[in-house]
């Protein structure tokens, strides 16, 4: 699947397609509205320059929050699954044609965690 963010100065595609996302209630994610789908990170792959992208860590500073440093879209996040591997977060609303009312939601407590 390809996704951007609305620039276009950040481009990806994601190997797979969502059956699930997940929202999260923590301080970041809701004031971004974002809607995640987790993916191995050898799944995501940028096509762009780093150079447009920044991070930004917050509570325990290990997820890397992604976004471009032009429009602002938090595009994607990075860090470690609970597996212990790499892996990424993709923000679906930054995917195309993707059909969000047909994607089962998960809710996730991230505030009380």
């Amino acid at each position: 699947m390809k996704g951007s963010c609305h620039c276009g100065n950040v481009q990806f595609t994601v190997d797979g397609e969502p059956n699930e996302v997940m929202s999260c209630n923590c301080s970041m994610c809701q004031r971004k509205g974002a809607l995640l789908w987790f993916v191995p990170r050898e799944q995501f792959h940028l096509h762009t320059s780093n150079v447009h992208t920044h991070s930004y860590l917050f509570n325990k500073h290990v997820i890397q929050h992604i976004f471009c440093t032009n429009c602002g879209i938090h595009a994607y996040c990075e860090g470690t699954g609970p597996d212990g591997k790499p892996m990424a977060a993709i923000n679906v609303r930054c995917l195309e044609g993707i059909d969000l009312d047909a994607l089962p939601v998960r809710h996730y407590d991230g505030r009380s965690r």
